[in-house]
């Protein structure tokens, strides 16, 4: 195998989407420094709902494939060369949102075995040898079972990889600080009339939000607004991206701020860095901080 750069990123996500929306920014950030950045997404969405009434006759293994087709396009966007579906090709299905007869699915991700799915993200982990982990908190940012799942599995993989003599150094979850989320949100009530949306979102619509205090990690990825952008378009079944404003919208057509400067939550390390240093209120700017690399 050739041999990896000396910083190695690994990244869980549900659906395609979930990656650009949350980490867009940071992946094309690291891409461009040269760190292999790896995305593991677990499943292809095929229970999404899609947004241009021309493609809403996609449904099931349909939008999977195009779903797919649009990872690949996002991952170009960003400069990420390592993306790949938990467990291989189709392994997990989506499981729709949280209590539909979705959930009860056999093959959905929501139903998956911990370990075995844990074991998948394990080889991945054994490969890449990934110092830095981001996945979801326990409520997978808003609930959704595929995000719930991840987390587990995510966590789980991380420990289990630990036991086999891989330990992982850091590990994050996404987050949103509060402060900043009312204040894109102000922007946007401000800038409404010029946006093609319907209406606002609310705050608790942003998934991961948090008190401020939560936030141990800002990743400044202002030099790749336009990778981030280039690949929420390129989720078009489910993103709409204003033409020119930093805004965007899920299926529920509500206008939600598009961040560029992304937050994380250290939840788990074996170095030390300036938010577990003793110095109160400090804030990573690296998420490989610490690790002298």
């Amino acid at each position: 195998m050739t041999e990896l750069p000396a910083r190695r990123l690994l990244l869980v996500h549900a659906h395609p989407d979930d990656e650009s929306i949350n980490n867009g920014a940071t992946m094309a950030k690291y891409a461009a420094e040269g760190a292999h950045v790896t995305l593991i997404t677990c499943t292809l969405g095929e229970r999404g709902e899609v947004i241009p009434p021309a493609l809403r006759h996609l449904a099931g293994a349909g939008l999977a494939e195009e779903r797919e087709r649009e990872l690949a396009a996002a991952m170009k966007a960003l400069g990420v060369t390592d993306h790949r579906l938990l467990g291989g090709p189709r392994r997990y299905r989506d499981s729709g949102m949280m209590g539909t007869s979705d959930n009860d699915d056999p093959d959905c991700f929501w139903r998956a075995d911990l370990d075995e799915a844990a074991g998948h993200l394990v080889e991945v982990i054994r490969e890449v040898r990934p110092q830095v982990l981001v996945a979801y908190d326990p409520d997978g940012g808003y609930g959704h079972p595929d995000h719930i799942q991840v987390h587990r599995v995510a966590m789980r993989a991380a420990e289990l990889a630990a036991a086999a003599g891989e330990s992982i150094a850091k590990v994050y979850w996404n987050r949103v600080p509060r402060t900043v989320v009312e204040e894109g949100f102000a922007r946007l009530r401000d800038a409404l009339p010029e946006l093609p949306f319907a209406e606002v979102a609310a705050v608790g619509d942003v998934p991961g939000v948090v008190d401020d205090e939560r936030i141990t990690s800002a990743i400044d990825g202002t030099a790749y607004a336009d990778a981030k952008i280039g690949a929420m378009r390129a989720h078009a079944t489910q993103l709409e991206v204003a033409p020119e404003q930093p805004y965007f919208a899920l299926s529920n057509e509500l206008a939600q701020p598009l961040f560029t400067t992304e937050y994380y939550e250290l939840v788990q390390s074996l170095v030390q860095s300036s938010v577990n240093s003793g110095r109160g209120g400090a804030t990573e700017s690296d998420l490989f901080e610490g690790l002298g690399l």
